[in-house]
């Protein structure tokens, strides 16, 4: 029989130090982000680099960390000790009927703040040993870091995914019209396109997001009169309620008020149009735990045409 004598030098905190000072380029950024003082990340990667005997970063002054050709390859092999070490626990789970582990979700920027609360929420009411961690990007980000093992699911929309990720529907979002209460079109029950393209239009212009709406018009052959363009959802919300012009939106928030506490007029938009889809992301290379399965599960449960957490009603 082969006996093992390895005595590990490291710890997985001082990996997850090491990791999370890569991803954020900092270690300031790194502290803010795990609730860990300076000091003790510093001190983490210090240990690390004595006890491996190479240079894990490039200190530049007042402008954070940058990781060296061997700390990119450590960097990568140290996440897969993590994902393996968090595996355990999972595994461990599954054998003794529990439901626990750590879970990290994202979710679209425009869905985050109406959907994830209500949603992770419930879902730990029903299971208080799972831990979440949550980000919210635009679509393109959170494809890039399902690809990468970052996130385990995605709530996002149905738009141009990479291959090897499935995505699974969940509901619907047919487009409509936001104008201010004081607008000219806020007392109609619906609009045209058509009757929007001279208006000034507020543009939620985020990458994928951006294509979707333009191709709205140019599928009706017209071209949106654009005032002002912004990634900033509330943004668009308050300049519309200022009466800087309309927008179109998907998510039905179910406060009407601005962040200035202005109000906002949804009305419907007429026509065939098509509807964002709002599912679940996953990458599906990836081994799906016992906890992922769950949530998922909930998910489905939570999600529908019928009601979505967060939103009104059509």
């Amino acid at each position: 029989m082969v006996g093992y004598n390895l005595v590990m030098r490291y710890t997985l905190r001082q990996l997850e130090y090491f990791v999370a000072a890569g991803e954020a380029g900092s270690i300031r950024h790194a502290s803010e982000r795990l609730s860990i003082s300076q000091p003790s990340i510093s001190t983490a990667i210090s240990h690390l680099e004595i006890e491996l005997n190479v240079q894990l970063f490039i200190r530049h002054h007042a402008q954070g960390l940058s990781l060296t050709s061997v700390g990119q390859i450590l960097m990568k092999e140290a996440k897969h000790i993590l994902c393996m070490a968090e595996n355990l626990y999972s595994l461990a789970a599954e054998t003794t009927d529990q439901v626990r582990g750590t879970l990290s979700v994202g979710a679209m920027v425009t869905l985050a703040p109406m959907i994830m609360p209500e949603l992770v929420h419930s879902f730990c009411a029903r299971y208080p040993a799972a831990e979440f961690t949550q980000v919210a990007s635009n679509h393109e980000w959170l494809a890039e870091k399902l690809k990468q093992a970052e996130i385990d699911i995605a709530i996002t929309y149905d738009l141009h995914f990479p291959p090897g990720i499935e995505f699974s529907p969940l509901a619907s979002l047919p487009p409509h019209v936001l104008v201010s209460e004081n607008h000219h079109l806020a007392q109609r029950t619906s609009v045209e396109l058509a009757e929007l393209a001279a208006e000034p239009m507020i543009f939620l212009d985020l990458p994928l997001s951006r294509q979707y709406f333009n191709a709205l018009y140019h599928r009706e052959d017209l071209e949106p009169n654009i005032y002002a363009r912004t990634a900033e959802q509330e943004v668009v919300r308050t300049m519309v309620a200022n009466g800087y012009g309309y927008t179109l939106a998907n998510v039905r928030p179910c406060s009407d008020m601005a962040l200035d506490g202005k109000k906002v007029v949804r009305v419907k938009l007429s026509g065939d149009h098509r509807p964002m889809v709002i599912g679940m992301a996953t990458w599906q290379g990836v081994r799906k735990s016992r906890l992922l399965d769950l949530f998922a599960d909930h998910c489905r449960s939570s999600i529908s045409d019928n009601a979505i957490p967060g939103m009104s009603p059509l």
